[in-house]
Parts: structure tokens; C-alpha cells; sequence
């Protein structure tokens, strides 16, 4: 089949022209059964192709027709043997690779920056997690990618470890040294899992970092609807070689995957592989250049540094993605939440993210200058009014080192537990997770000792009013952690 056809799409139209009298779910059958205001809004033509894995659409499950036609034209696009759709999102397909690999009591090396989905994982499959330090760029207060130094150690220590997770790139743009360390795994016949989520455009463009599929990874769950153009919670995950069971993959996924499959998410895959696949490069060139030259105006503005390839000359970066623009606003001597508010306050602009020092704008082939023009023009009027103001914040990494595990995160997670005071927590064992999200990244998981240098730095996340997630007090006057057993007197 040719990389311009969307079977999957296609035949989802030609199913609905058929309009076929339908005594199945979903109840709104067709959009007649739904609130008037909503089918108004949404259209007729979307309700009409909201339908379920009845004969001639396939099923997600156990594809053999359209869908596997859309999945076999979306593996040849990406260079994988197989791929597989996800309408879970990258975490179930993320969830997927991990307990792909990963049994009771077995080792997975992974970066402590990892997304909360491979720490949910973990728990699931009772593993163990060996966690490697990503490199620490001092400047911008943020953490990168890990080195293939830092894997050589890990499998040294580890030679028994059944996989190697690696970021690719980070939600900052940033890649490490992929090709080798896929090198270094294999040569102990450990497979390679990238989270792919933030780089589903880098395969497309020769001048992006190498993909997971090019670096000759296992597996890698990549997002499509970021970057790639399909809807919210599709994704998909690649895989080549013969290191991980292309059936037992299929088997876990179809076990975290609803059975009511969403076609609309599954269409949008389809068509936005056809548009990587066709006029991907096309696209990506111009996205880069109207990234380079939002990045070139902010770095004229007074206060403010968009990171550029300079990046590179640290020891943290092997690779750089430059349609994702790290503004450091420390010199206006605001954080960046309180800028990310500013902006939307101000300006009806939204970024990605924000965190102690920085905001995070993506680019994609869904931006144009006019949108460039409105953040410029904004971040302008906010140096201007920052002027006789800044007392430039001085970035502090705060990232303490790992705590102890204690527990498998699966036992510390199942245990008998209780709430104790916040404040009174240190050197417990936690039984709960806790994170900054976005991006997801893990302050604690189950079963680590609860240390001061953490309890601080959620402290410090939360008075700069960044999103700090996980336990199940909200306010975080309490945390769970594993009951004491008092000897009885």
C-alpha cells in the first residue's frame, strides 16, 4: 500500500455512507441519542464515525483488517517490524513496554526523571527499578538526559537487569547518545524501551536527533497526538528486533486497553502517519525555522534566553530538538509559573509548562508567525515592565539524590499503611507517589525513605506554585507510609 491511503480512515467513511441501521453501542447512534448542544458543536460527520469494533471495522485487539492495514503502513512509515495503536495514550503504551520485559522481583534500569507511567508500571509488574542520575544542567535549574557512561555503569552493576528505559528526547528537546547506548544494551542482550513522547517528529526530519526506530531501540512508545498531529490519548508503540515478544506485547496492551476502542482516535493515527509520512519533512522544515526565529527575537529581549545549540557543548546533551524553546526568565527575577500566569493573564497565551526558572513553548506545523508575533510581542511588553524591577533569581538544583528503596515499590504500594503529618514524615517509608506534573517526573515512589532534602523540595515547588501531584491529601498536611508494628509492652 502507498503512504497517501488511510485504510483505517477510508474505510471508517465508507462504512458511515452505508448508514447502516445500528442496534449497537454507543447509545447515541449516530449522534441523534446525544445532547442537541453538543452534536451542534461537535458535527454530525464526527458522531457519525464514533462506532465500535463491530466486523467491518476490525478490532484493536486482534486486527486483521483495516486496523492492521493502518498499523502495517504506520510500521513501514516509522522503520519498525511492528507497530501497534494506542488510544490509551503513550502511558499505556509506556505501561505496556515496561511490564513487556519486566516480571515480580526482575530489575529495569531507568532514568529518575521518568514519567510517572513507567513508575505505574513498575508497580504492576512487581519490578525493581535501578535508577540512573540524568545529567544536571546548573544554568537552567532543569535535568537532561542520561549518558552512555552512566548505562555502562548501570549494566556493569546489573548485568541481569531485563531492560534499559531511556527518554528520547526529554520533554525539553534534549537527547542523549541513543545509537550507542542501544549498542551498549544489546551487547549484554538487554533490549532498549525509549519514551518516545515528546519525538514523534524526529523521524521525519534529518536534522533532528536520530529517532528510537533509527537507533535500532526494542520498543518505543511514541505520542503522536503531541507533536504528530492526531487526537488527544493516541500514541502509538513501535518494535523491531527479536529481543521482546511481539505477541506478549500485543497480549499486555490488549490487557490496559479498553475494549471500547475509540475509531475517532484510531482514524486520527492513520491520517497524521500519512501526513508524517508524505509531508512530514516538508512540514518539520518549516516548523524549525519559525522556531529558530522565535528564538533568535527572544533572545533579543532584554532578561530573557532562549536556549539554542550551544546546549550541546554540555556534557548533558548529545542531541537537540529546536522546536521546543526553553525561555529562562530568572533574569526577570519571576519564576516561571509566575510567568506562565502573566501570559495568560495578560495575553491569552498558554505554554506547556513552567518551573522554577523557565516556560516551555512547543512548536508545531500547527503554529504560524501570527502566533509567534502574539508571544514575542508579549514576553517584549513583560521585559518592559520588568525593567527598573528584576533581582535576577540565581538557579539552585534542587534536585536531592534518590532516596533509598526500602521496599519494591509493588509491596510498599499493597502494604498495611497510615497517614502521618507532613512535617513529621522523615524516615519513614513513603507508600505513595509524589510528583511535579508536568512533566511527571517522581519526587518520591513507593517504598522510598522519606528524606529532609525532598520534603524541602516539595516545599520549594509549592510556594512557586508549580503543580506538585500524587498523595491523597491534596493540601500535603499528611502522607502514607507504611504502618509501625509497636512491640506490645
Amino acid at each position: 500500500m502507498s503512504q497517501s491511503e488511510t485504510p483505517l480512515f477510508s474505510g471508517l467513511l465508507a462504512h458511515a455512507k452505508k448508514n447502516p441501521v445500528q442496534f449497537h453501542i454507543p447509545g447515541h447512534k449516530k449522534g441523534t441519542g446525544i445532547d442537541p448542544e453538543f452534536r451542534e458543536y461537535i458535527g454530525d460527520n464526527a458522531l457519525a464515525i464514533d462506532l465500535i469494533n463491530i466486523g467491518p471495522l476490525d478490532d484493536l485487539h486482534q486486527p486483521k483488517g483495516i486496523i492492521k492495514a493502518a498499523q502495517d503502513l504506520a510500521a513501514e512509515a516509522f522503520g519498525a517490524d511492528r507497530t501497534f495503536f494506542s488510544v490509551q495514550g503513550t502511558s499505556g503504551a509506556i505501561m505496556t513496554m515496561v511490564m513487556a520485559v519486566c516480571g515480580p522481583g526482575e530489575k529495569i534500569i531507568v532514568p529518575r526523571n521518568v514519567h510517572k507511567s513507567v513508575m505505574s508500571a513498575i508497580v504492576f509488574s512487581g519490578a525493581t527499578p535501578i535508577f540512573i542520575h540524568p545529567e544536571i544542567d546548573k544554568d537552567l535549574g532543569i535535568s537532561h538526559g542520561i549518558t552512555t557512561e552512566s548505562v555502562t555503569r548501570a549494566l556493569e552493576q546489573h548485568p541481569d537487569a531485563k531492560g534499559v528505559l531511556v527518554i528520547n528526547p526529554t520533554y525539553f528537546g534534549i537527547s542523549a547518545d541513543l545509537k550507542k547506548i542501544v549498542e551498549i544494551a544489546h551487547s549484554y542482550n538487554v533490549p532498549v524501551l525509549v519514551d518516545e513522547a515528546h519525538g514523534v517528529h524526529i523521524h521525519f526530519h534529518d536534522g533532528l536527533p536520530l529517532s528510537a526506530m533509527q537507533a535500532g531501540a526494542d520498543l518505543a512508545a511514541t505520542s503522536v497526538h503531541k507533536l504528530g498531529g492526531s487526537m488527544t490519548q493516541s500514541s502509538i508503540l513501535n518494535m523491531k528486533g527479536n529481543l521482546v515478544s511481539a505477541k506478549r506485547v500485543q497480549s499486555i496492551l490488549s490487557m490496559l486497553t479498553t475494549t471500547s476502542t475509540s475509531y475517532l482516535l484510531l482514524a486520527s493515527l492513520d491520517v497524521a502517519r500519512k501526513q508524517l509520512a508524505t509531508r512530514g519533512k516538508e512540514l518539520i522544515e518549516q516548523t524549525i525555522a519559525l522556531a529558530q526565529s522565535i528564538r533568535r527575537q527572544v533572545n533579543e529581549i532584554e532578561h530573557l534566553y532562549c536556549v539554542g545549540e550551544e546546549v550541546l557543548e554540555t556534557n548533558a546533551a548529545f542531541g537537540f530538538d529546536p522546536t521546543k524553546l526553553i525561555i529562562s526568565v530568572k533574569e526577570l527575577g519571576l519564576s516561571g509559573f509566575e510567568v506562565e500566569v502573566w501570559l495568560r493573564e495578560n495575553f491569552n497565551i498558554e505554554v506547556e509548562m513552567s518551573d522554577l526558572y523557565n516556560i516551555l513553548c512547543i512548536i508545531t506545523p500547527g503554529d504560524t508567525e501570527k502566533e509567534a508575533d502574539i508571544l514575542i510581542h508579549a514576553l517584549q511588553v513583560l521585559s518592559t515592565e520588568r525593567h527598573s524591577k528584576p533581582q535576577k533569581l540565581e538557579a539552585q538544583v534542587l534536585l536531592p539524590d534518590i532516596p533509598v528503596l526500602a521496599l519494591s515499590p509493588r509491596d510498599a504500594f499493597y502494604a498495611e499503611t497510615e497517614l502521618v503529618p507532613f512535617d513529621d514524615s522523615e524516615g519513614r517509608i513513603i507508600a505513595e507517589f509524589i510528583m511535579v506534573y508536568p512533566p511527571g517526573i517522581p519526587i518520591f515512589i513507593p517504598g522510598e525513605i522519606i528524606t529532609e532534602d525532598n520534603l524541602l523540595y516539595i516545599k520549594t515547588n509549592m510556594e512557586a506554585g508549580l503543580p506538585v501531584q500524587g498523595p491523597e491529601d491534596y493540601d500535603f498536611k499528611y502522607l502514607r507510609v507504611i504502618k509501625e508494628h509497636r512491640a506490645i509492652r
